[in-house]
């Protein structure tokens, strides 16, 4: 019997949603910003500076996305008695952390 898998489906409000695709727009328009500095030999550290702000912009879109994690799927499933989502949970963090 193949186990159930829980929670594959994200619930994001309609305003979550439309606030992570701003974001993700957002980001989007900046990396396509830098390829046009680099296409136009942009100053070295401008370059790096937009990135720094993209990655940035990422990390926030990934720090809500693992908040609504945490409050939905991970709460549910621990609720549930399925401890194996801390495991998932470690590795998902650790994904998050390398750099």
């Amino acid at each position: 019997m193949e186990k159930e898998t829980h929670c594959r489906k994200s619930h994001h409000s309609i305003a979550t949603k439309k606030d992570l695709t701003t974001r993700l727009n957002r980001v989007e328009g900046q990396i396509r910003g830098i390829k046009g500095m680099i296409d136009n030999d942009v100053y070295c550290d401008d370059i790096i500076t937009q990135l720094a702000a993209s990655q940035a912009a990422l990390n926030s879109v990934a720090r809500i996305l693992l908040d609504g994690h945490l409050k939905s799927c991970v709460k549910e499933r621990l609720l549930e008695g399925d401890d194996a989502v801390l495991d998932e949970l470690g590795t998902t963090i650790q994904k998050l952390m390398r750099k």
